[in-house]
């Protein structure tokens, strides 16, 4: 298994819930009716497929070993840039959850909140995933010792063969893939 190419394929997968959350944020905007206890199903995305699954293992397995690695460069890269922008996602899922239960409670005024904290999710996880796809995963292959990213390699295998067990991927590919139908249809 090749570890960096999985990550790769799994941002995809975000990126496809970027897009769905956009399209939830536009038609809120335009007024159209919106089933707002879907976003608690982007939110268990969020968190158990884009944060769980895929940071996990960024932070457990390969930028851990970048930063004690690879000098410097690679810990401020990773301890200032990538952790910083994951942290940052956290505090906007936690902010949409806060605003989706303030809608649901009957407060219009929070669908503001919603659309900020969504928007701003999505923007930073586009930017922090083209950052990790061009920069970050790149450093990383071109810099790691061999053995480094065999060893990453076979605890990611061994990650993903723990998630298997749960259905992980496909239970949160199926899921990705209902939310996208709701708003095709727009």
């Amino acid at each position: 298994m090749d570890s960096i190419s999985l990550m790769v394929e799994e941002h995809k997968n975000i990126k496809r819930m970027l897009k769905v959350i956009r399209r939830y944020c536009f038609r809120i905007l335009k007024g159209q009716e919106v089933d707002y206890k879907d976003f608690y199903k982007i939110i268990d995305f969020i968190r158990n497929y884009a944060d769980s699954h895929h940071h996990g293992k960024e932070e457990k397995m390969l930028f851990n070993r970048m930063a004690g690695e690879l000098g410097p460069a690679a810990e401020k890269l990773v301890t200032h840039g990538m952790l910083v922008e994951h942290d940052l996602g956290r505090l906007y899922t936690k902010q949409l959850e806060g605003a989706i239960s303030k809608v649901l409670d009957g407060d219009e005024e929070a669908k503001l909140d919603v659309i900020g904290n969504a928007i701003g999710y999505g923007d930073l996880l586009n930017r922090h995933i083209d950052k990790e796809d061009r920069i970050v995963y790149e450093f990383a292959r071109k810099n790691l010792a061999e053995d480094t990213l065999k060893k990453i390699n076979y605890e990611t295998q061994v990650f993903e063969n723990r998630a298997k067990e749960k259905n992980i991927q496909q239970n949160y590919l199926d899921l990705l893939n209902e939310l996208e139908s709701k708003v095709s249809e727009s």
